[in-house]
């Protein structure tokens, strides 16, 4: 593809946005293929049958041949591995499904064989001992011998045998993006049907990706303008926090006083694995428009804070493998070799999680409030109810919530009239309202719960601000309508958040975050 057809292609999407209807997403799979059965070394390739398209059944066959047959027949194993990979993405979301469950439970650990090795295990007895004594000096050789050979067979017996298809799909060209691809089905399938089996299927998927997808394997690439067309359009298709616009926001990301690095494997060429968008200023932004509509930018000699402001992952499959950690830290390492005037290693971030929070809360109350007026008369249900009972908003803020309601509520209580203007867009066209909303929004977001307070196992609930915690960086500034795309408001009421990068802190809060929870900042103060 070239940039013409890239800016045909841009100029498309926004037409499709315009228009509010999805442009047809490009296909995962390729043309289905004359499918054949499993390969075998004797096989007769020039009587295979060619039925015209591919069942799960035939990809049931190449994946069970891929797993079965030993390694000394690789020739064997590539062809199913192709048909497999071929077939696979042929499946529609019900077919593929289907063979995720067989793949977890047909091919999970040999549980017999287990049983067998531990009783052979527990019947070996070292040479010498008595009782519980084990003494070492007492055991010959050959009885550690067989000791080590059990322990061994053990170690084989309790690896499950889907184990050995994923090397072998590792191994191949292009197996690397399928297993990704795989993986994100699972994900899809354990959101419908959490079972045990498939539970243990991702757990080992995702340790195995973990490991192929180790920082060593990966390439930090400087995404530029020069950069081939394909490259760029994947940067388009991926950016998930702010969307690109059109041809020249791309092109205003990627020049002067901006910079964009990524992730790249080589299994996965031309295509990142994850990437990130950095803003050379003078000082911390703290609303996203000033980034993305700063024209023309700073000198960089002139910037000391480098502010990412997006971070996106191209692969679903590749979801909790936080390699966004090592981005980060290589970036800024990279950025401190080059540029020693940047001082401040800052983030401007969405808190995708905080309205959603905030509207269940209200309801809440709401219903809460409700059942204790129908149930004014029964004391003890009343004493059990109130238990529940919260003051989300301070006085003030109800009274002010309150004096609005001849517009907007009359004869409703203040968080029904707050949650009636938070569920419509109309609050943030009124300079009135956003004057009442202003406090209550910022108080809860960062001081007093949604970020400092609320957690999900003992860590912040919101998931932006829990990848930023755990790599090391603190809270240091809420910014009032810092997102005011609809996006943002939906999200966030329109506010983000700057977490800092204090290289001498990085590794300390990392540690604490970890092992306590504690969240490190300079709230409640540090409000915009």
């Amino acid at each position: 593809m070239n940039k013409k057809n890239l800016a045909i292609l841009m100029r498309a999407r926004m037409r499709a946005a315009a228009n509010q209807e999805p442009l047809p997403q490009q296909q995962l799979s390729q043309p289905a293929h004359p499918k054949s059965p499993p390969h075998q070394d004797n096989a007769d390739e020039n009587n295979r049958t060619t039925p015209e398209r591919v069942t799960l059944k035939d990809v049931k066959e190449w994946m069970q041949a891929s797993i079965s047959i030993p390694p000394g027949k690789l020739e064997s194993v590539d062809a199913n591995l192709e048909e497999f990979s071929q077939g696979y993405l042929t499946l529609d979301q019900e077919g593929r499904w289907e063979l995720l469950l067989a793949l977890a439970r047909d091919y999970d650990v040999n549980r017999a064989r287990v049983r067998d090795l531990m009783r052979q295990y527990l019947s070996l007895e070292p040479h010498g001992a008595t009782g519980d004594q084990e003494p070492a000096e007492l055991e010959d050789e050959s009885v550690l011998a067989a000791f080590y050979r059990t322990e061994r067979n053990l170690r084989d017996a309790l690896k499950p045998m889907y184990a050995v298809f994923f090397e072998r799909l590792n191994e191949r060209p292009g197996g690397l993006k399928l297993l990704a691809i795989l993986r994100a089905d699972l994900l899809s399938v354990l959101v419908k049907e959490n079972i045990p089996s498939l539970r243990a299927l991702d757990s080992y998927l995702k340790e195995k990706l973990i490991t192929w997808l180790s920082p060593a394997a990966l390439e930090l690439h400087q995404i530029t303008w020069d950069d081939s067309a394909s490259l760029l359009e994947k940067i388009v298709a991926y950016e998930a926090v702010h969307p690109i616009r059109n041809l020249l926001d791309l092109k205003r990301r990627l020049s002067v006083g901006r910079r964009c690095f990524g992730y790249l494997h080589p299994a996965i060429p031309g295509e990142p694995l994850i990437f990130i968008e950095v803003a050379l200023l003078k000082d911390v932004a703290k609303s996203i428009q000033e980034v993305l509509w700063d024209d023309p930018p700073i000198p960089e000699c002139e910037a000391t804070c480098a502010l990412f402001y997006s971070i996106s992952s191209t692969q679903p499959g590749l979801a909790g493998i936080n390699l966004g950690k090592f981005l980060i830290k290589r970036v800024i390492d990279l950025l401190r070799r080059d540029m020693p005037h940047i001082t401040t290693y800052a983030t401007l971030s969405p808190i995708p999680g905080y309205m959603q929070w905030l509207l269940s809360k209200l309801a809440s109350q709401i219903k809460l409030s409700k059942s204790e007026t129908d149930n004014m008369n029964d004391m003890s249900e009343k004493g059990s109810i109130s238990a529940f009972r919260e003051n989300i908003l301070l006085p003030e803020e109800e009274r002010m919530i309150l004096n609005s309601a001849m517009e907007h509520g009359a004869g409703k209580s203040a968080i029904e009239i707050m949650q009636d203007l938070l569920t419509a867009s109309e609050w943030t066209k009124s300079d009135h309202l956003l004057a009442v909303l202003k406090p209550p929004l910022m108080r809860l977001c960062a001081s007093c719960r949604y970020l400092l307070k609320e957690k999900k196992r003992g860590k912040a609930l919101d998931p932006v601000a829990n990848f930023h915690l755990q790599n090391g960086a603190m809270i240091d500034r809420i910014n009032w309508m810092a997102d005011q795309s609809e996006k943002g408001i939906n999200q966030s009421g329109g506010i983000m958040v700057n977490y800092v990068y204090r290289l001498d802190k990085i590794d300390e809060n990392a540690r604490s975050y970890f092992s306590t929870g504690h969240i490190h900042g300079s709230l409640p103060s540090s409000v915009s």
